[in-house]
């Protein structure tokens, strides 16, 4: 019987564009993130200077000192005067998400992998960006590769999104038995991110932050100064010690290609560490002032919609 909580079109660990495209419906519910403006660029919405940009605004009567090559050539012929084209400025904010596909990730005790939530969230945010208006763009990290995607409007922006996004997870997964550590991949995804956000930029982090160091926080820092930034820590419930254990137990757990057997001891001695991963994340978001919203990947995003808005 096919498990009805888990998301339309997913299985909880493979990836289809299918899952992702249907993430839209999800983006309808959350509300348009406005901030103070950090620079020129800032903003969600199409701004009402008149100026020369790509929407349409108005017509009216030439008058000296404006652009030719805005007059409206049917107007003048029709009415017998000159007149010129106004266009309303577009000032879209680049949306950019550092989604941290890192092989810890590939790890799931319920509904879904967390690398699976962590793409059904990019991919929220992803369609919110451009439904709000904003260009969107991607940093997608894993220990072998960082995938860059410029920031692009509208159905260019999340469609290469959702195009990255599912073939480096597939990659991932076929990758497994052949994982590497990596300790530094997230330090230079966070170095590459500071060399291509422009001011005013929101920026979403993205990660279960296993693969975060305090290096991190010097470019991460630079790059606070000038964006908007959020964090989202995704978890499970078993490295979150929620999920019911009997007393005495057998527990197979793998993790990237390292497999294993806890049973009591061994597994709180795992959760100790995996908590204070966690915890470490999160000091890091406080040290630079972001916000941390933590998301369970034993629960589909629409079960969570409070903690995304």
């Amino acid at each position: 019987m096919v498990d009805i909580t888990l998301p339309l079109f997913s299985d909880g660990v493979n990836l289809t564009q299918k899952e992702l495209l249907a993430c839209q419906s999800i983006a309808k519910a959350l509300p348009e993130t406005r901030s103070k403006a950090r620079a020129n660029l800032a903003g969600h919405r199409a701004s009402q200077i008149k100026g020369r940009g790509m929407e349409f605004a108005e017509v009216r009567h030439y008058q000296p000192g404006d652009d030719v090559r805005t007059i409206d050539w049917r107007v003048t012929a029709r009415t017998g005067k000159v007149h010129t084209k106004l266009f309303v400025e577009e000032r879209e904010r680049p949306v950019l998400i550092l989604l941290d596909l890192s092989h810890s990730l590939y790890f799931g005790s319920s509904l879904l992998l967390q690398s699976v939530q962590a793409a059904h969230l990019a991919t929220t945010l992803g369609w919110s960006a451009i439904q709000h208006g904003d260009k969107l763009g991607a940093l997608i990290a894993t220990e072998m590769e960082h995938l860059e995607l410029k920031p692009r409007s509208r159905q260019q922006g999340i469609l290469q999104l959702i195009s990255g996004i599912t073939a480096l997870h597939k990659k991932q997964l076929n990758q497994i038995s052949e994982y590497q550590a990596e300790p530094e991949h997230l330090l230079r995804a966070c170095q590459r991110l500071r060399r291509i956000a422009k001011p005013g930029s929101l920026i979403w982090i993205i990660s279960d932050g296993s693969n975060f160091n305090e290096a991190c926080l010097a470019p991460l820092s630079d790059l606070k100064r000038h964006c908007d930034m959020g964090a989202y820590l995704i978890t499970d419930p078993l490295r979150q010690g929620t999920l019911s254990l009997p007393k005495q137990f057998q527990l197979p757990v793998r993790e990237g290609n390292k497999e294993m057997t806890l049973n009591r001891k061994g597994y709180d001695a795992w959760l100790k560490n995996q908590l204070n991963s966690q915890h470490h994340f999160t000091q890091m978001m406080q040290k630079l002032h972001v916000r941390t919203r933590v998301l369970d990947a034993s629960k589909t995003l629409h079960d969570q919609i409070g903690t995304l808005r």
